[in-house]
């Protein structure tokens, strides 16, 4: 259940128009609360949820059920944090975040599914951004469609910082990548530096330099397919193990990016979070 309290001098209007005002929910979000979900003003459940109205100090309650149609799957999930509207986990290499067709089972969602039903919680699975299959790290996991669209409305509402190692050594030592990004036109999968993309930002300092590598901090300003992968690539300097972009492979055999801290405010509690983990093993070795 999602409770908001209208402020005491707001103006009378229909409960859709404040609900869109607060950037709550989005016009498909509204269009589900309203034929499929359960909406409250005061505790007094409302039939008509077109024609409802609020006032100053009134409290708004909505529900959507759960429909999951994901085939749950029985793997280990690595929770750092959870709450009734949230859930925060360390995603491991070599998994996606959704599957790519029907017979695909063992994705990050399915392996939620699967917990879900071991918990006994009739709730979503909508993952707030993604990571690569081969990144590992941190994720939010939004457990209602209005919560997931509150915290990817604006790329500023969750600050996300990668460690990498990269080739070579950096100069300068602390910059910001500012090339724009598109799908390259001869690949359905690689990205490219092209004028024609879409803005992306990524900033990085050196944290420490290895004869031929270097630690890197990153923190993402935008939220650019393989963004990541492709300034640093572009910059001459792709990541360690990183073979679509360039990278050397031989001290790992993965993209050695780790998504190790995120900083935002709970969308319901307001409190704020500021998380980190760990580098995994595999490039704790690097070190």
């Amino acid at each position: 259940m999602i409770t908001f309290t209208v402020p005491p001098d707001y103006p009378e209007q229909k409960v859709r128009y404040f609900l869109a005002s607060q950037g709550r929910v989005s016009s498909t979000l509204w269009k589900k609360i309203k034929w499929h979900g359960q909406l409250f003003i005061n505790g007094q459940y409302i039939n008509n949820a077109a024609k409802a109205i609020v006032r100053g100090n009134d409290i708004i309650s909505y529900e959507l059920a759960a429909d999951s149609k994901l085939i749950p799957c029985n793997k280990p999930l690595n929770i750092i944090y959870e709450d009734d509207w949230l859930l925060i986990i360390n995603k491991p290499a070599a998994q996606i975040i959704h599957p790519t067709n029907k017979a695909c089972c063992d994705t990050t969602v399915n392996i939620i599914a699967g917990y879900y039903i071991k918990t006994a919680q009739k709730t979503g699975c909508h993952p707030v951004y993604r990571l690569d299959r081969n990144t590992t790290g941190l994720i939010i996991v939004a457990k209602q469609p209005q919560i997931q669209y509150y915290l990817t409305k604006s790329h500023d509402k969750i600050c996300r910082f990668y460690k990498a190692f990269v080739s070579g050594h950096m100069h300068p030592k602390e910059a910001m990548f500012c090339e724009p990004i598109a799908r390259k036109n001869t690949s359905i999968i690689e990205q490219m530096v092209s004028q024609t993309g879409k803005p992306a930002l990524t900033r990085y300092n050196v944290l420490s330099e290895k004869d031929n590598y270097s630690l890197l901090n990153i923190r993402l300003y935008s939220g650019r397919t393989h963004q990541i992968r492709v300034h640093l690539s572009h910059a001459h300097h792709p990541l360690l193990g990183d073979d679509l972009y360039g990278g050397d492979c031989t001290l790992i055999k993965r993209q050695a990016l780790h998504a190790y801290r995120i900083i935002f405010i709970h969308p319901i509690t307001k409190k704020k979070f500021d998380i980190s983990i760990p580098l995994p093993e595999d490039m704790l070795q690097l070190l």
